[in-house]
């Protein structure tokens, strides 16, 4: 199943809120897709180095909502 690719005017045009991290506007979370995406995409990052686990801990959580799993 590939994602359909966010265009700039359509993330541009997303509330903050709807970003895994709202102040970076970084992981979108506007679809279930999108949700289940940046979970793994900030798995990723925490295992290179890039992102810290309390962020990503943050991501997941938002995304779980999304995905009604918490």
């Amino acid at each position: 199943m590939s994602m359909a690719k966010i265009t700039s005017a359509r993330r541009n045009a997303l509330p903050s809120s709807k970003f895994g991290l709202p102040q970076e506007r970084k992981y979108p979370l506007d679809t279930r897709g999108r949700a289940a995406n940046a979970k793994g995409r900030a798995t990723q990052q925490v295992k290179a180095g890039r992102l810290s686990p309390a962020s990503a801990a943050r991501i997941r959580a938002k995304a779980n909502k999304i995905l009604g799993k918490g």
